[in-house]
Formats: structure tokens, sequence, C-alpha cells
């Protein structure tokens, strides 16, 4: 048996009899005792029983050489380590050990930070990252890729790949194999891309790197050299309070995705703009004397207040309530699937009256625009009814009780600004 001590920390070689496999062969662990504590790691080494002493030591002399070199390398490690050495616990330092040289498959993880954040209920997040995860395949051809391959001459070609029309195979959710083409993305959604793509290599070097320990298994970062910048202006997203009547009169087919985009798109509106995976998790226990009571998911994990608000239940959106309310995750197995239907409806609601484009964040940006350019209000009045976080104030909101009354007042000044274009509208039309 090899043995070697340091201040806490000792690896040997261990054979165990009970560990005989079905093919009569035995693998040699590395024994990692630390602060009184045993943990065993698999060494890629088996052996038969010719090839070991009758107390199980090694006793040919190819794999005994094999196994030394592997405790040296890790009795260098553990040496190197130095007074660091204190903050490991004996799980950590097998980890280190065992993962120190290892190559970060990238794919790999980004796989499993979006399994993640699906468990959080990030699903918005989860699909963006999972867009930039596809791409990296497409780009490199291949399921593997390695961390070490991100670097800042790959993501000056990642771009121009991003950039250009591109083919693309998934597979659906029947299994089948989808071809379709892709035009490449504009200044704003490769900004975006890029931006997502920075999101992961930093959770990776999280998940990686430990500047307490001195663990450092992502030594570079592209994104020093190759910089993403500030996003690129964006057309208004907002629609005409005339267009919004146009909207609420469209007549539709039941049950069709463009009943189902038309009253999501008026729920949102009235709602203070509420978005389509919150509208998609609301349930009945969220209804608190007349009001909707509820987390806004995109922003609930960065804010202390879990980004709770309080928004009264508007007059017309009483009856869009009783045709969804609950309804909404029972139709659709998750917000995607969801996203995708409405996508589908908004894009006919758009054929049907004329309007350039349209998606339910749409009606998000139209209530606060309507708030503030038709209605005046303060734009700190139009924020908190948004439920944005306002990153100026941040220090401030702790001393400052929450006041529904102002976002009452927000979402009752632009709802009377519908209503008089409605009536408006309606003499007109006599």
């Amino acid at each position: 048996m090899c043995y070697y001590q340091t201040v806490m920390a000792t690896v040997t070689s261990k054979v165990f009899e009970h560990h005989k496999k079905s093919d009569g062969t035995y693998n040699v662990k590395i024994c990692v005792r630390h602060k009184g504590l045993r943990k065993y790691l698999d060494t890629v080494h088996y052996v038969v029983k010719r090839q070991l002493t009758k107390d199980l030591k090694i006793r040919d002399p190819f794999v005994a050489e094999k196994v030394e070199n592997q405790l040296r390398d890790y009795r260098k490690a553990i040496s190197e380590l130095e007074g660091k050495l204190d903050f490991f616990t004996v799980e950590s330092l097998v980890d280190y050990l065992r993962d120190k040289n290892e190559d970060i498959d990238f794919i790999k993880f980004c796989n499993a930070h979006i399994e993640r954040l699906k468990k959080e209920g990030r699903e918005g997040t989860s699909t963006t990252h999972r867009i930039v995860k596809n791409s990296l395949i497409d780009y490199f051809k291949r399921q593997t890729v390695s961390i070490n391959e991100i670097h800042s001459n790959m993501l000056q070609s990642y771009e121009k790949f991003l950039r250009s029309e591109r083919t693309m195979k998934r597979i659906n959710q029947l299994g089948k194999e989808v071809v379709t083409t892709k035009k490449g993305l504009a200044d704003s959604g490769l900004h975006n891309h890029m931006r997502d793509l920075r999101t992961l290599f930093n959770a990776a070097r999280d998940r990686y790197n430990n500047e307490d320990l001195g663990i450092y298994r992502i030594k570079h970062y592209p994104f020093k050299n190759y910089k993403i910048g500030s996003a690129p202006l964006t057309l208004k997203r907002n629609n005409t309070l005339q267009q919004v009547v146009s909207i609420k009169k469209l007549s539709a087919k039941v049950g069709s995705r463009m009943e189902l985009a038309r009253d999501l798109y008026l729920l949102s509106f009235y709602q203070c703009g509420m978005n389509a995976v919150d509208l998609y998790k609301l349930m009945p226990d969220h209804i608190q004397n007349g009001r909707i009571d509820y987390n806004r998911s995109k922003t609930k994990g960065k804010r202390k207040d879990n980004a709770f608000i309080s928004i009264k239940i508007a007059e017309d959106a009483k009856p869009l309530l009783e045709k969804y309310l609950g309804q909404l995750s029972t139709r659709y197995s998750r917000t995607s699937s969801l996203n995708s239907a409405l996508s589908k409806g908004m894009k006919q609601i758009s054929r049907k009256l004329g309007i350039p484009k349209l998606t339910l964040y749409w009606a998000r940006h139209t209530f606060a625009t309507v708030a503030r350019n038709t209605c005046r209000m303060q734009k700190d009045d139009v924020a908190e009814a948004m439920n944005h976080v306002d990153e100026g104030n941040r220090m401030t909101d702790i001393y400052i009780a929450k006041d529904w009354a102002i976002v009452d007042d927000v979402q009752s000044a632009v709802l009377n600004a519908f209503k008089k274009e409605e009536v408006k509208l309606g003499k007109k039309s006599n």
C-alpha cells in the first residue's frame, strides 16, 4: 500500500475483497482521508487476484507504477493548496482531485443548467439558453464542445455564423427530425443571443471556479476581448388605442389560436401588462379581495420582495379570467407551448387587422406607453404598475411600504383612456 501524509490529508491506494466484480476483477480505488473522514475515488485500473498479494496490495509492477503516478499527482495538488486545504471538506477535496484536470464539456454544462432553470420555474430563460446551446451545436457540428473552444476568436466567427441564413435540424415532440431554414440575426437579436451566451459562460465560471479556494478550472474569459456592448435601439412595440379597440372587436372561432391571442392580449392590457408565463401560472388562489396577487416570474429571483404585485381586477378582465383562470396550464403542457400557440394566433390577428407585427408583449408596451404619453402618469408610477426593478431607488424601496393605490391609479387612467377611445370610435361607426 502506498502512503503519504500532509498536515491534514492523505491519499492511499486500496483494493477491497468485497468489491470483486462478476468477471473476477477488482477496481483499484484511491482513499482520501481528511479531517478524520475518508472517501474513495474510483480509478481506471482493474486487477485480478494474481496481480495482488494476500493482503490485497498491488503486486503487478506496471499497475503499481500507474497508481503511484496518480497518487503523486494528487499529493502534489494537495501540497499546492497549502493553507487553503483547511477550507475543504473531504467531499470537496475528492471532487477537486477528481475533476481538476478534466476538460469541461460546455454543452453538458448547458444541459444541466437549463434543467435547473426549468425546475426553478424560469422556463422563459431556459428556452433562450436552449436556443444558444443548440446554435453552438450547429456551429461546431457536434454535441460536445470544450469550454476552451469558447474564446474571443471563436466568438467573432460565431457572430458571422449567426448573422447568416442557416439550416437547422431539430427533433420535434413526436420524435421526428424537422429541417428549417432561419434567417440571420439582426443587431438586436444578435446582441440578445451573445448576452445569453455570456450569461451561460459566467454561470459555468461560477460552477467550476472558486476564488476563495484558489480553484480556477476555467482560466480564460473570452468576453474580455469580445465586447457585446449596449443593446441597440429597437422600434417601439406598442399599439395605438384604436388598434386595441380593433383587437377587442375582432371575432374569432371559439377554441382557435386567434381567439386565445385576442383574449390574452386584452387580459394582459387590462392587468398592467401581465406576461404570458404569469397568465399561464395564474390560479384561483392568486385572487384575493378582487385583486390578482402574484410574483412576476421574470424578476422574482432578482428581488428581495420576490417581485410581488397586487393588481385590481378590471371589469373587462373578469369574464376573461373566468374563461382562462387555471385553464392554460391544463390546455398547454408548458409555457413554451402556450407561447407557440400565441405566436401563431398573433400572426393571424396581424394579417386580419393589417397590423405589421404583434406579440403578447405589445400589450405590455402599449399599457406603459398609454400610461405615460396619453395619461401623463409619472415614470416611477408607471414602473411601479409594470412591476419593474428600479436600480436607482433599490435602497430607498427598502424603507417605503408598497401602496397599491398608485398601481390602481395608473391602471384606472389607462383603462379610462381606452374606454374614451371605444366610445369615440363607436360614435364614428354610427
